[in-house]
């Protein structure tokens, strides 16, 4: 397991420094063992996760230092009867958990011994005056190459909950990936029941050929890329899948108590439905915000999202045990994985009895394309917005921008047919029909040092260059504009954005993610953005704080932030393909006049390209 200092994490630990010999060699065996169960690792993440409840004296006061060490290795792992060699971090799949708590800092040392770069994004943590730790590549840094290290140093700060660490490069996220579970500081409750227990359920995808291969192959021929084999839970395809029903997540729960599900969706390129047969769930957080609670049968989450549940089981043993399930939410034309995800809940059963053959019952997930429960789902998400957890909601906005988002096609190299809308174009998408193009240098380092010609340039448009009837009749030319082109902002400016999806090649809901802070999502709708109409329906009072929000499919969202974090900040649309193919852009916040409001420098290990 991970190289950890401090009693948070006891028994996730091995070889802590200020452990008693014989604890130390207790805890090397455990690290060894949890190797070999995906299972194994989770459950023994409960027990850290409900000891801390149970004796919070073992926590240390707020603000320590937590240390893990993730060493970048190849592992062989079977799922759907196929091995493979996959790039994983400590031998784990999913990888290790950070826990840490609200205020704590984390420093991860990161030791790359594959053949492929990596880097390492800690997707939602808010990285104040810390970017050189976000880990885009070429954004922030340059990659980690074989052999080499980097070192990940940032604190938590007014965050709490759940988000996650992944891969940020090419698709290395398809199995390069854990949990973060930020606790409240010592001795401050949940503002919600206490669970019994906490679970992590993280969705993943899983494909039987390397997902390297799969993108670099779509983006020579300009086609979509071959859909996934699989989701899974927790790393595991489960029971509905071929040769898989021993591969499959359980969760083992006694009647009566209550359960704080805490759900990632770690999958490259989809949105899922979530339910659990004959169980209602209760939405506390999203993001590591928390939210007003309410109560729902299914949730939808988008790649890049996180969402805490609670999970109230029967009050009696139910004689019967039931599926937990995922499917796609999708109204793309393309191709896509049509396939569901299934994990099992499982009761105690009481003592001396003996139950078999008990009936599984299986939770109905709403239609594929039901774009109406996606829109009333997220509209019930609410911020707290008291006293203890307020909604600092941008009033006055200094600066508006109108962002569409969407596909559209490049032309294909001459002399070669392509796989893309027609034999002569390839996919592409774009924001504001710029199609983002990765520099070969990372784009912090160049602004830090004043070094910006020839990386990027800063004329992304504000608006759309050509105005159409964005969700009506698509224009006859689909082609995207190509460039590195990045919004810069002065330090503490207040940014309204409304991101508006096309009918270029169809609708579709776009994950769009920011890097480096939260916003408010202040307004969303169907068909196109009407600056007059729509922002006096804006909600200013209690609007969800996140980092990964839905474009509507063939609708608009208004969202609303603070640029009160100098650095590069990435924004993208958390489907991989379309990443990919071009849907980001970069903000760049300028420092500060205080010395708290300024970048400083890169540390000495910052990769080089």
């Amino acid at each position: 397991m991970s190289l950890i200092k401090g009693p948070l994490e006891g028994c996730l630990v091995h070889c802590c420094s200020n452990q008693p010999n014989s604890q130390r060699r207790f805890l090397r065996e455990m690290g060894a063992s949890l190797l070999s169960s995906t299972a194994l690792i989770f459950r023994v993440m409960f027990i850290v996760l409900n000891t801390l409840w149970l004796f919070p004296e073992l926590a240390s006061s707020a603000g320590i230092t937590r240390h893990y060490k993730f060493n970048i290795k190849l592992q062989n792992v079977t799922r759907l009867c196929h091995t493979k060699s996959i790039v994983s971090v400590n031998g784990q799949f999913p990888g290790p958990p950070i826990i840490a708590r609200e205020g704590d800092r984390v420093v991860v040392k990161v030791v790359n011994h594959v053949q492929n770069n990596v880097t390492i994004h800690w997707h939602g943590i808010r990285q104040l005056r810390s970017g050189w730790a976000d880990g885009p590549a070429y954004v922030t840094q340059c990659p980690i190459q074989t052999g080499q290290s980097y070192v990940y140093n940032f604190t938590i700060t007014g965050q709490r909950g759940t988000l996650f660490w992944h891969a940020h490069i090419s698709w290395l996220r398809s199995t390069l990936y854990g949990p973060i579970i930020i606790l409240p500081k010592k001795n401050v409750p949940y503002p919600f029941p206490k669970p019994h227990k906490e679970v992590p359920i993280i969705f993943g995808e899983w494909w039987n050929a390397d997902p390297e291969a799969v993108i670099t192959q779509a983006l020579q021929n300009g086609g979509g890329p071959n859909v996934s084999d699989a989701y899974t839970i927790n790393g595991l395809p489960g029971l509905l899948y071929n040769c898989s029903a021993q591969d499959t997540f359980k969760l083992k729960v006694k009647p009566g108590k209550t359960y704080l599900l805490r759900m990632i969706n770690a999958a490259l390129n989809d949105e899922l439905f979530f339910s659990i047969a004959k169980h209602t769930l209760t939405v506390v957080d999203v993001d590591a915000i928390y939210v007003k609670p309410f109560k729902t049968d299914t949730i939808l989450i988008t790649p890049g999202q996180t969402t805490n549940l609670l999970l109230k089981a029967k009050p009696h043993f139910p004689n019967a045990t039931f599926l937990m399930s995922a499917r796609p939410y999708t109204t793309t034309r393309g191709t896509f994985d049509n396939s569901t995800v299934a994990g099992i809940l499982q009761y105690e059963q009481p003592p001396k009895s003996s139950f078999k053959n008990l009936p599984l019952f299986k939770p109905t997930l709403p239609p594929l394309n039901d774009t109406s429960f996606a829109a009333n789902f997220t509209r019930k998400l609410r911020s707290l917005a008291n006293s203890q957890f307020p909604a600092n909601v941008p009033k006055k906005v200094d600066k508006r921008f109108f962002f569409t988002v969407g596909l559209g096609t490049n032309p294909c190299p001459q002399n070669q047919s392509c796989q893309g809308p027609t034999n002569s174009t390839m996919f592409a998408a774009s924001v504001n029909n710029v199609s983002f193009i990765l520099p070969t240098t990372a784009m912090l380092q160049a602004h830090f040092f004043q070094q910006s010609k020839g990386v990027y340039t800063t004329d992304f448009p504000t608006t759309p260059n050509f105005p159409f009837n964005y969700t009506g009749t698509p224009p006859n030319n689909t082609m995207v504009s190509n460039g590195t082109k990045v919004v810069v902002l002065p330090f503490n400016t207040s940014v309204e954005l409304v991101l508006q999806d096309t009918s270029i090649l169809g609708i579709e809901s776009h994950p769009l993610h920011l890097h480096g802070f939260n916003f408010f999502v202040v307004g969303q709708g169907f068909g196109n953005f009407d600056s007059k109409k729509d922002p006096p329906k804006f909600n200013l009072v209690d609007p969800v704080e996140r980092n990964t929000v839905g474009v509507p499919s063939g609708g608009w969202v208004a969202i609303r932030f603070l640029a009160d974090n100098p650095g590069v900040w990435f924004m993208h649309c958390h489907l991989e393909v379309h990443i990919s193919w071009g849907l980001k852009m970069a903000w760049i916040v300028m420092d500060g006049k205080q010395p708290n409001q300024k970048l400083p420098p890169p540390p000495s290990d910052l990769p080089k390209c």
